[in-house]
């Protein structure tokens, strides 16, 4: 693969990149190995065709196909991504494949960052994922224009580094044809764009002994994280949370998702302001978009926070991916009023 160019990204004093190359996906070489390897799909249609990445891949002995049907973890029912078990085909530079396929095909922007979410939970899991490598995704086959789809990438890709995600590079990787230099130029761009982007600065982030991040400075005590259907529960826990602490700082919001938007900087924001947050896990929790990029964008925070981030409660059984049960919560099940209190108590108790 060759380097073409590099946008550096830098997070609490940690130095990540997004990177673009020319070269071939289906022969990564030693050098430049990676965690995982994004691929895109129609919904569950991995026919190997000529000028895709998934025939690329069944021409040097990886079928999508036969991963597809023995996937590792399946995420697609709200991040349009499911991840394979490890690649045991010799010679292959990548461990993972993982498979974004949006059933909803709206604009580049609105569907791209449906990859950053899925990769989340894995970033810091074990093994941990630190570098990713993918082609314009949606650009071939599947008729987005290249342009748009890369912009979007580079925004999605340098936006959720720049907050936090615990990736060393993202590797976007162009197949060389007429149409590179003007590739070249659109990333150019991006570069441009992302020259001035700060995160957090140092300064304001207490650490300790170790490097991790302690709390910083901020606006509210608790995040309550929750679906609108829920609004009952959120509304006792947060009036059981006030007559604990009445000087308590909650913010509670329904916050939307903007059409078009790759990157929701609004809740990035809010939540980074919060020392804890609260998520309230039920069936229409796991499956919401919305709550599910609160719950990621926490989960980054609460790795990299020596205290911890995320109380999360169990508020109705639900199928929680696992990476949402390795938590600790507390059981509040099924929306018993009782635990409710007993657990607002106990969290009064922290802040």
């Amino acid at each position: 693969m060759n380097l073409i160019d590099s946008i550096p990204v830098h997070h609490h004093g940690v130095d990540r990149a997004v990177n673009l190359y020319t070269g071939d996906l289906a022969s990564i070489p030693a050098h430049e190995a990676v965690d995982v390897l994004v691929v895109s799909a129609f919904p569950n249609d991995y026919l190997p065709t000529r000028t895709s990445l998934i025939g690329a891949l069944h021409r040097v002995g990886v079928s999508v196909e036969d991963l597809a049907r023995d996937k590792e973890v399946d995420l697609r029912s709200f991040s349009s991504c499911w991840l394979s078990r490890p690649i045991e085909t010799p010679g292959m530079h990548f461990r993972r494949i993982l498979c974004f396929e949006p059933a909803h095909r709206g604009s580049a922007p609105e569907v791209v960052g449906d990859i950053f979410r899925s990769i989340v939970p894995f970033a810091t899991g074990t093994p941990p994922v630190r570098q990713i490598a993918m082609p314009l995704v949606a650009s071939g086959d599947q008729g987005e224009p290249a342009e748009a789809m890369l912009e979007s990438l580079v925004d999605a890709a340098a936006h959720w580094l720049a907050g936090g995600l615990t990736l060393d590079t993202i590797k976007v990787v162009l197949r060389e044809s007429d149409a590179t230099p003007a590739l070249r130029a659109t990333f150019a761009r991006a570069k441009e764009r992302h020259a001035s982007a700060v995160s957090v600065p140092d300064a304001a982030v207490e650490r300790d002994t170790s490097g991790r991040r302690g709390e910083a400075a901020s606006r509210f005590d608790v995040f309550v994280s929750y679906c609108h259907k829920d609004k009952a529960a959120a509304d006792q826990l947060v009036a059981a949370l006030k007559a604990h602490r009445p000087s308590v700082r909650i913010f509670l919001d329904r916050l939307e998702l903007r059409t078009g938007a790759a990157w929701q900087q609004h809740i990035f924001e809010s939540l980074d302001a919060s020392r804890k947050v609260v998520c309230l896990f039920s069936p229409d929790y796991v499956s919401s978009k919305v709550c599910n990029e609160e719950f990621n964008i926490a989960l980054m925070r609460h790795r990299d926070v020596e205290s911890g981030v995320l109380l999360p409660m169990y508020l109705r059984t639900a199928g929680l991916p696992g990476y949402m049960r390795m938590l600790q919560y507390e059981d509040v099940r099924e929306g018993d009023s009782i635990k409710i209190l007993a657990s607002a108590e106990k969290l009064a108790s922290m802040l």
